[in-house]
Order: C-alpha cells, then structure tokens, then sequence
C-alpha cells in the first residue's frame, strides 16, 4: 500500500535537529521523499505498523507532529505531478 508520511519537527533546539534528523532518515530508508517533509512508502500492514511506531518513538508529541495518509493498493490513480522533480516510480525497475 502508498502511505504518505508527512512530519514537522521543532527545530528550535539541539534535540529538535536530532529529532529531525532521525524522522528524516528512518522515512528514507521505507520511501522516497517528495517533498522537504513528505515521503511516499510502499509497505504492507507489518511495515507500516512498525514504521509508525518507530517514528512515534522519535517526536515529541507536545512539539511536533505526523501525519499519514493510507492511499491503499489502487493508488496510482490517486495520485497526480505537475510541474519538476518528478518520482521515481518505486515499484518499477531500477536499472534502465
């Protein structure tokens, strides 16, 4: 399933830069990011479970926060680009 993740983390710390930095990375290592703090993951329920627990364990819920938006299986018509950057299509090949 598409799950996009999209997260604002206080910065106004060391410890919110920390933070930042952690969400960032873990994110990366389950999608592709689309935007500054915007990620599209192809994961199953077992992933997306342990994903959403691990970046819970992260934030702090009193200074930042997360968003996910399930898209499901049948995303590819849920989703629409305009304009630069386009995504790489994760499911696809990766040598051309």
């Amino acid at each position: 399933m598409l799950v996009l993740i999209t997260y604002d983390v206080s910065t106004v710390s060391n410890s919110g830069q920390k933070r930042l930095r952690k969400v960032s990375k873990l994110c990366q290592n389950y999608g592709q990011r689309v935007q500054n703090s915007v990620f599209e993951c192809i994961v199953d329920a077992a992933q997306f479970a342990t994903l959403k627990i691990e970046l819970t364990n992260i934030i702090d819920e009193n200074q930042d926060s997360l968003r996910f938006y399930q898209l499901g299986n049948h995303y590819k018509n849920k989703v629409e680009h305009i304009g630069v950057k386009q995504s790489i299509d994760v499911e696809g090949p990766l040598i051309f």
